[in-house]
């Protein structure tokens, strides 16, 4: 197998020339991403259409990083703030909905624990998947080969080494699960604050 072939299979695989090359056509989008005029929403939304691929109503507050765009599936209204790094070695899948909050990183790449075997060249991906109405606060790191379900708020500064599931809110380093999400989270805004009528009465309205 070719090396490209081995990092599509989970495999261990070195980042030759081929791979390189891959890497290098990614850079050169995020070059015009990372240096358009921070006010031309429409401009950056085009480049990241062409980084990504298929999306619907994507958008990216640049400075953004990542290996190959391409290996990024994101559903509808995904948004990534400022200082991301998704770097997709592997499949980064992500639902519709979500938000990552700025410095947030995900990383489907990893290397061998053993220093023979590390410093052999021989690394490997491992897919993140991500379900729908997902927000990630700052600076949390998502790790290889984690699952993350729909409905979730994963609190600023975690480091999420194992799968999360649906419906709760998990914080932590290592992150954990903290509580669900029930119904009577609807009104919550921060803390013990809850939404005002104006604005809650504009939600309801959008739900009818």
């Amino acid at each position: 197998m070719t090396n490209r072939e081995r990092r599509d299979k989970g495999l261990a695989y070195i980042a030759d020339e081929s791979v390189a090359e891959e890497m290098i056509v990614c850079r050169k989008i995020l070059q015009k991403l990372n240096f358009i005029d921070r006010s031309d929403f429409e401009g950056i939304a085009k480049i990241v259409k062409e980084l990504l691929g298929k999306s619907d109503g994507a958008f990216i507050n640049p400075p953004f990083y990542c290996d190959y765009g391409k290996h990024i599936e994101v559903g509808k209204n995904f948004f990534a703030n400022y200082n991301c790094t998704l770097l997709d070695v592997a499949k980064i899948k992500i639902g519709d909905n979500c938000q990552l909050a700025p410095n947030v990183a995900i990383y489907t790449a990893g290397h061998p624990v053993h220093p023979v075997s590390r410093n052999s060249a021989y690394e490997y991906g491992k897919e993140v998947t991500i379900g729908d109405n997902v927000w990630i606060g700052g600076n949390t790191v998502v790790c290889p080969g984690v699952h993350i379900g729909s409905n979730v708020v994963i609190g600023a500064g975690s480091v999420v080494t194992k799968n999360i599931p649906d419906w709760c809110i998990a914080a932590g380093n290592p992150c954990k699960v903290i509580r669900k999400i029930t119904d009577d989270d609807k009104k919550k805004l921060f803390r013990d604050e809850e939404i005002d009528e104006e604005a809650w009465n504009d939600i309801v309205a959008r739900m009818e």
